[in-house]
């Protein structure tokens, strides 16, 4: 059962109580005070919907009583009702512009003092309905913010910029929309420099120019750490003027080290695709300029769209690929130009797609660089090299020692080593048939992990190779720091000693040093006599490239060494 409302009758007159009371008893809990004052002491302790008041009383009044009510935030919203003798009607004016809600005069008509008293009561219910109403849809607007929205920048988050921007581009399909993903170029260098403030400063500087931008023409978020998106009409989207701002904006900072964002563009050519695919294919064109200081943003095109098509076909097929031995090494000799003989090989992984052919590793190995799925292909690669030098040792040959690529993605494998060497124990290999190919690349990367994968190499009696050395800018601090014991030159350098002094001038200086540093130095890449005959008179003998042989299958570089 509801418990009653509560009515508190104000007069000095007990009669006028006794009446007052007689009406409203069966439907209030009915509360009595002979003035003002000891109204208030009730007030102080109970709580009450609606007070009935006479103006003229002993010790505190009416109007007195009204003022205090008025000032007071815990009484000010109780409405009251005053009682008045008939004819004042200058104090019934007085009362209503103090704060009253109505008047009953004496003497009272039963019906309507119960009336005005219900109709004071029904229009206190429905501002309390009101307030009640705009307290929730606050609360409701609170949550829905809390939401939405991305909490450090005020921006929209990933989830609603997914619902916000399907719907503007639904709501209004004669408008071409693009959308631009973007990023802050080494963003975990700059907080590792400064601190979290820094960065959280740099992001909601950021986001504050997005939104000008953006305006109510458009949608801007904060996908997750320093990726935002934006989705504006083609025709308000001027990138030049974007990047120019947004660098301005970053130079206000004040922060020395450069701010750099780059950005994809990906105009929208079909409403159905669904948003996530809308930024991905953004975020892929922004990928295509990133660490370009020179280009700072990129379109999605046709080319792209290839690209990604390509993408998918390799991961599509990848896995079935292996399992149906589609995947295979080649062999290619590295020959010693003094003596014409083959010295060792590089083992290159191709795969023999049933319906397109012969794949070349550079279409697929980024690919599963990116998806991991190159760990798996490296294993098979290696595995596959033991198999042929066990078949060499097994038809009675001198073994010619293969080199294995390994991958940047395996020097962070701690059992990389391990898996190495029991690759040999399984084949019955010794160390130094199986030779270890190391990107610079990868040093740069992760310097100290290559360090610790470079020691327990060499502590197991692997012979490790540099491929690609001189590809990079830390290459001669590389050598400060790694005790390799093959250099393998970067092609290009090998390919310029024809026409440019100062290249043959630098491969000669290297080929120096690293006998200077005990190394053995391999020239990749070459394709004529000239500079074949250039690399033997600079002290490098060993040769990789056409000009002896093309990569080629096991079986046709078994026949090679037997024909030696």
């Amino acid at each position: 059962m509801n418990e009653r409302s509560v009515m508190l009758i104000v007069d000095d007159v007990e009669i006028n109580r006794a009446i007052l009371s007689q009406f409203f008893q069966s439907e209030y809990e009915i509360l009595e005070a002979p003035n003002g004052k000891e109204a208030l002491d009730i007030l102080e302790t109970r709580n009450v919907d609606i007070i009935l008041l006479d103006l003229i009383m002993p010790v505190m009044g009416g109007m007195e009583l009204l003022a205090v009510l008025h000032k007071h935030p815990r009484f000010q919203e109780i409405p009251v009702v005053v009682t008045t003798s008939q004819g004042l009607l200058n104090s019934e004016i007085q009362a209503l512009e103090n704060g009253a809600a109505d008047f009953i005069t004496k003497p009272y008509n039963p019906i309507v003092v119960q009336c005005r008293v219900k109709n004071v009561m029904a229009r206190q219910e429905n501002e309390w309905r009101k307030e009640r109403q705009r307290l929730q849809a606050e609360k409701i607007s609170a949550m829905q913010t809390l939401i939405e929205t991305d909490q450090l920048t005020g921006l929209y988050n990933h989830q609603t910029m997914l619902v916000k921007t399907a719907e503007l581009i639904q709501e209004n399909r004669a408008t071409q929309y693009c959308i631009v993903y973007l990023d802050i170029s080494c963003f975990k260098v700059i907080n590792e420099l400064f601190n979290m403030e820094t960065g959280d400063m740099i992001l909601k500087t950021a986001a504050a120019y997005f939104k000008t931008v953006v305006g109510n023409r458009g949608v801007a978020a904060r996908l997750s750490a320093d990726h935002f998106a934006l989705c504006l009409p083609e025709n308000a989207l001027d990138m030049e003027l974007i990047i120019q701002g947004l660098d301005a904006v970053m130079r206000s900072l004040a922060v020395y080290r450069s701010i750099m964002f780059y950005a994809g563009v990906f105009t929208v050519d079909n409403v159905y695709l669904t948003v996530n695919k809308m930024l991905d294919r953004a975020h892929m064109a922004m990928n295509t300029v990133k660490g370009n200081y020179n280009r700072r943003f990129a379109y999605y095109d046709e080319q792209l769209r290839t690209a990604l098509m390509e993408e998918q076909m390799l991961v599509r097929d990848m896995e079935g690929a292996l399992d149906n031995n589609n995947f295979c090494i080649f062999l290619q000799p590295i020959y010693d130009s003094a003596t014409n003989k083959i010295k060792s090989a590089e083992a290159l992984i191709r795969w023999n797609h049933p319906q397109r052919g012969m794949i070349s590793p550079g279409v697929f190995i980024p690919v599963f660089e990116k998806n991991g799925f190159v760990t798996r292909l490296d294993r098979f690669a290696w595995e596959s090299a033991c198999r042929f030098l066990s078949r060499q040792r097994d038809n009675g040959m001198d073994v010619v020692p293969v080199s294995v690529n390994v991958s940047r993605v395996n020097m962070y494998d701690h059992n990389f080593v391990d898996y190495m060497t029991s690759l040999l124990a399984k084949y019955d290999l010794e160390p130094w048939m199986l030779r270890i190919e190391m990107t610079e690349s990868a040093y740069v990367d992760n310097p100290g992990q290559m360090l610790k994968i470079l020691r327990r190499l060499k502590n197991a009696g692997f012979t490790v190779l540099m491929d690609d050395f001189g590809s990079g800018y830390s290459s001669l601090n590389m050598l400060k720091n790694l005790t390799m014991d093959i250099l393998k030159l970067d092609m290009k350098f090998v390919q310029d000693i024809e026409t440019s002094q100062r290249a043959a001038t630098i491969m000669k200086s290297i080929v120096n040093m690293a006998h200077d540093l005990g190394m053995e130095i391999i020239a990749e890449g070459v394709e004529t006599e000239p500079q074949m005959e250039y690399l033997r008179a600079a002290g490098c003998s060993l040769i990789q490239g056409y000009y002896y042989a093309k990569p080629m299958s096991t079986d046709d570089f078994m026949e090679k060494l037997m024909a030696e």
